[in-house]
């Protein structure tokens, strides 16, 4: 390098918006690759999995509880391999496989990009068995649907209601809950209903008449509620029994009737039992369709509309 000459920063490919709003702020960046600072890893991105949080967050959404640092790129799940490990970063090295839920505390540096540096206790080892994109995307909905399961305190002989029980985040509630030992329905259109009876959930329509069927199938009531679609919370109050569990993810309202809101932790530990049950055959994930990284809004687009079966995926690189 010349004397006094500038190094040259190294780029990557990400999808950024520069300004809260809706698709149309998407566009196709050069952004500085970022670096890897003390007990972080950089990951080199294979794999990013859409959630709707994602939208919801370029519209605004969170900015009440996130700051925002544009220009941001968007995206939370990850899979890929370790470009490199900061220091005391001793649990990964370099080529390995790895998945994470990437939330940071600022709307900044996200997955959907070639590159994204992440808390190494956040990572989790990919099993050989477990694809890119499964890995992609299961944290986030993973995560969540333990957490909710927790949170409730589901066990053996429980009857749980799941609403949204087709969706990413209730799917996996209903089958590990099932694992647990608790009887589960869930609601889905009736599109979804056998895809719910595949891992032992008795599906429910959803809609106008919502209480009478509910009552049919569990006229005891339910020991525990999980909402993870919202607007549903005079359903789930006249569906639980007299001292049952409510949890949502999206209706804070619930902690006004004795239940629990639910926001996820990113958590390396728990997210590579998760990645186990994947690999064991025990927890299926389910990837509808998949994205180029150019094609962001497009993904965004098809999770807005509901018109999906199972998560979406964002192909960054082989």
């Amino acid at each position: 390098m010349p004397s006094g000459a500038l190094p040259v920063v190294p780029t990557m490919r990400a999808i950024t918006y520069d300004q809260y709003g809706t698709t149309d702020e998407l566009h196709l960046s050069d952004l500085p690759v970022p670096k890897v600072g003390p007990s972080e890893v950089r990951i080199r991105v294979t794999r990013a999995g859409v959630n709707p949080v994602d939208w919801k967050a370029m519209s605004g959404g969170l900015d009440p509880m996130l700051s925002a640092d544009f220009p941001v790129i968007p995206g939370w799940d990850v899979a890929g391999v370790i470009d490199a490990v900061g220091p005391d970063s001793p649990e990964f090295s370099p080529g390995d496989r790895v998945a994470a839920y990437a939330r940071k505390q600022v709307l900044s540096a996200g997955t959907f990009a070639e590159y994204v540096t992440v808390r190494v206790d956040d990572v989790a080892a990919v099993p050989d068995e477990v694809t890119d994109d499964v890995a992609a995307a299961l944290p986030l909905a993973g995560l969540t649907a333990l957490r909710v399961l927790e949170t409730l305190a589901v066990t053996k002989g429980d009857t749980l209601l799941v609403h949204a029980a087709s969706g990413g985040v209730g799917f996996a509630a209903a089958q590990l809950a099932i694992a647990a030992g608790a009887t589960v329905v869930g609601t889905a259109s009736t599109a979804n209903h056998d895809k719910l009876r595949d891992i032992g959930v008795t599906p429910v329509e959803y809609g106008d008449g919502l209480d009478e069927r509910l009552r049919e199938v569990a006229p005891k009531g339910f020991d525990a509620v999980a909402d993870f679609v919202g607007g549903v919370l005079d359903v789930s109050l006249a569906a639980l029994r007299e001292g049952g569990r409510l949890a949502s993810i999206t209706d804070p309202a619930v902690e006004e009737h004795g239940g629990r809101w639910v926001w996820v932790r990113p958590d390396g530990a728990r997210l590579a039992d998760l990645l186990d049950e994947v690999a064991a055959g025990r927890l299926r994930v389910d990837v509808d369709r998949t994205f180029a990284l150019e094609d962001v809004a497009q993904a965004f687009a098809a999770s807005q509309s509901g018109d999906v079966r199972g998560k979406l995926v964002i192909e960054v690189a082989d």
